[in-house]
């Protein structure tokens, strides 16, 4: 099946009891066996639900990956994520520009529990990869980044990951295979470097992460697959097997799973994926294309603008450039605060990837974890926005935005 039928029939088998063409929710925490032990796969909700297992079949096709796990959040996904696969003393390489929530993840609750992360501000692989040393277990990015989208190239990476893996003697997650393990024992965790892809700006609609060398693939369900901003969730999708089964462990141990409305919600959502991407899409460049004749923004960076550094990559590694859109005024601070007060269809609210437009400001916002000495050597500085453009008209969305220009400059 092609994409679009993926995500509306994956997962979403007809009800074999009433015919019902959408499967029924399944609000139940338990279930009943005809025996100790003797049940038809579900036994307790934090373990498995059906309707939880339906949205997983459904993300593992849609990303090409073997297996997927749900989680309540995107931060309880990266969470799952570093607790299964390290440990004290090890190390995560990173590019700088992350999200705020996995930048304070990183910093201030992994690296008091002794987990290093080394960040490095270019986009060239070799940079990345020669951070890479023999206590390194995980190699992280986002691609489009946020807020910055910059576009870090995932082949190259994947490759420059698999040498550091035979120059330091290391173990590769592609050649794990399953290994059963005692019921209550986690899975044994394998010796080599895992590359964690976070596709949330993407969406498997736009980019397929698997099929470029990552080994997980980490959403925020929260955004483009929910796409409606009702619903809260994340997921991590694995090109193998034996590298999800120690983070499906953490998925039971810890219980931070979504619930059954939730992920209905959550799949719902993506049976509308390929179409909201493509306008989502579409009305972002015309967004920036606008954007580029004002004088008001000092810098607009799309991916999909000639003008955007990596704009070759984002069109090699992508079907499509994205609905985000970033911005810097040139007053700064006081322009900003102006700009996002003034609009009146885009909301000034957290999160992105709804149906509906949204403006944000990292640095008091999203990004506010971060230190301001490094946020701005990243670039986030006071005057920059972000748009999260939705599905809306565009010639609507393009008047608001020069309504509220005006009424910054005025």
């Amino acid at each position: 099946m092609n994409f679009a039928t993926r995500a509306i029939h994956v997962g979403q088998a007809p009800d074999p009891t009433t015919g019902a063409t959408v499967p029924p929710i399944y609000v139940t925490s338990t279930y009943t066996q005809t025996a100790p032990g003797e049940h038809r796969g579900y036994e307790y909700s934090r373990t498995h639900n059906p309707t939880r297992t339906g949205l997983q079949e459904c993300l593992a096709a849609l990303e090409g990956g073997q297996a997927a796990a749900c989680f309540a959040s995107g931060l309880a996904a990266t969470s799952a994520i570093i607790t299964s696969l390290l440990r004290p003393g090890e190390s995560i390489v990173a590019y700088n520009d992350l999200y705020g929530g996995t930048f304070r993840l990183f910093e201030r609750v992994f690296k008091p529990w002794g987990l290093q992360t080394r960040y490095t501000g270019s986009t060239d692989p070799a940079a990345l990869i020669g951070l890479i040393d023999a206590t390194t277990r995980l190699v992280w990015i986002e691609t489009p980044t946020n807020p910055m989208l910059h576009l870090l190239d995932i082949q190259a990476i994947s490759r420059g990951v698999r040498e550091a893996e035979r120059r330091l003697g290391m173990g590769t997650p592609a050649a794990l295979k399953a290994i059963a393990a005692a019921p209550g024992v986690p899975p044994a965790r394998h010796d080599g470097i895992v590359l964690v892809v976070d596709n949330t700006f993407a969406s498997p609609a736009l980019q397929q992460p698997i099929a470029l060398g990552a080994d997980l693939v980490l959403h925020s369900t929260t955004k483009y697959l929910g796409g409606h901003s009702d619903v809260v969730g994340g997921a991590v999708v694995a090109a193998n097997q034996a590298v999800l089964d120690p983070i499906r462990f953490t998925q039971n141990a810890a219980g931070g799973v979504p619930g059954p409305f939730d992920c209905f919600l959550t799949h719902r959502g993506i049976k509308t994926l390929h179409i909201r991407m493509r306008q989502h899409c579409e009305n972002a460049a015309a967004v920036a294309r606008w954007a580029l004749g004002q004088k008001a923004f000092s810098r607009v960076i799309y991916p999909g603008l000639e003008s955007h550094p990596q704009h070759a990559l984002a069109a090699r590694q992508m079907s499509g450039f994205g609905g985000m859109v970033t911005c810097v005024l040139k007053d700064g601070l006081r322009a900003a605060s102006r700009f996002m007060a003034a609009t009146r269809l885009f909301a000034c609210a957290e999160s992105l990837g709804g149906v509906e437009s949204l403006v944000n400001h990292p640095a008091i916002m999203t990004h506010a974890s971060v230190p301001r000495e490094i946020r701005e050597q990243i670039g986030i500085v006071d005057g920059l926005v972000r748009l999260s453009v939705g599905i809306e008209d565009a010639s609507d969305l393009i008047a608001d935005l020069e309504q509220a220009l005006r009424a910054t400059v005025a």
